[in-house]
């Protein structure tokens, strides 16, 4: 696959008899045959996946089971299956706790250091601030895009509406250069 995504809403019904395994294997729905099954590479590659997400123990569990936290690991962990070179993520942290997250994080880190694209929608600025590079700016009819630390800054989130500019003043205390660290 060329590109992985996450959905910020996964609508499916819990209740279908499908395991966290299988749910994984679906991300390299494009190198296998449904029919024949999964070879052992791809049940490696499911395993290897799961494993990296945090949820091998879980291989086995119907979806119904698991938590919010958890079913974001096992879909993340078909995204790992997708292995692919540009990864598309809507609130991916949406659900979870903080240290589901900063699991989450650390593999985005690893496709990041893998030099693949990683675009991510957030709505939490100080998790932008804290993990992206780059920033585009949308609302108000307005767009803007660059690094995060041209991007992000206090003027421009007070003058385009995002926050007060009491919000910005918590949210980049400490930082000198109008919001840059």
């Amino acid at each position: 696959a060329e590109i992985g995504y996450l959905a910020q809403l996964t609508e499916f019904d819990r209740r279908f008899p499908i395991r966290v395994r299988d749910l994984a294997a679906m991300g390299a729905w494009q190198g296998f045959n449904p029919f024949a099954g999964l070879n052992k590479t791809t049940r490696n590659r499911v395993c290897a996946a799961l494993e990296m997400a945090g949820i091998l123990d879980l291989a086995d569990q119907p979806l119904h089971t698991l938590s919010g936290g958890q079913l974001q690991r096992a879909l993340f962990s078909r995204v790992i299956m997708q292995d692919a070179p540009l990864i598309l993520l809507d609130e991916p942290f949406s659900a979870v706790d903080q240290y589901t997250e900063q699991h989450l994080l650390s593999i985005i880190e690893t496709w990041r250091s893998e030099e693949r694209a990683v675009i991510i929608v957030l709505h939490d600025l100080s998790a932008v601030l804290d993990h992206c590079t780059h920033a585009l700016l949308l609302g108000n009819g307005r767009a803007s895009f660059g690094t995060v630390d041209d991007i992000l800054t206090p003027d421009r989130l007070v003058a385009q509406g995002y926050m007060s500019s009491s919000q910005a003043s918590w949210m980049f205390r400490g930082q000198t250069n109008g919001g840059a660290h």
